[in-house]
């Protein structure tokens, strides 16, 4: 399961994600982040309680980072030590701005 929470200020798009981004729910977090990027010159995702993320989740993230590297900047904050040894093991965090 994972709950998507989203808040637009202006030009920014803040997004909190909880749970597991999987291949059940990566297409659900890949529909609203295709529907809230266009216009948005930042973006902030927030995985301080996602627990897990797989090839799917990492997929779409890599859609959503070449969106914004057209538009403006994505940042991904608070990713545990888990989730940031998957961006490490499969390069991502070569191509991903984590803080």
């Amino acid at each position: 399961m994972l709950n998507i929470y989203k808040k637009e200020d202006g030009n920014t798009l803040s997004v909190s994600l909880e749970g597991r981004l999987d291949t059940t729910t990566a297409p659900q977090l890949d529909e609203e982040l295709n529907a809230l990027l266009p216009g948005k010159t930042e973006v902030v995702l927030d995985m301080e309680k996602l627990e897990y993320i797989s090839s799917a989740g990492l997929r779409v993230l890599l859609s959503a980072q070449k969106i914004m590297n057209k538009q403006g900047e994505m940042v991904i904050k608070n990713a545990s030590e888990e989730v940031k040894e998957i961006f490490d093991v499969t390069g991502f965090s070569d191509i991903l701005t984590v803080e």
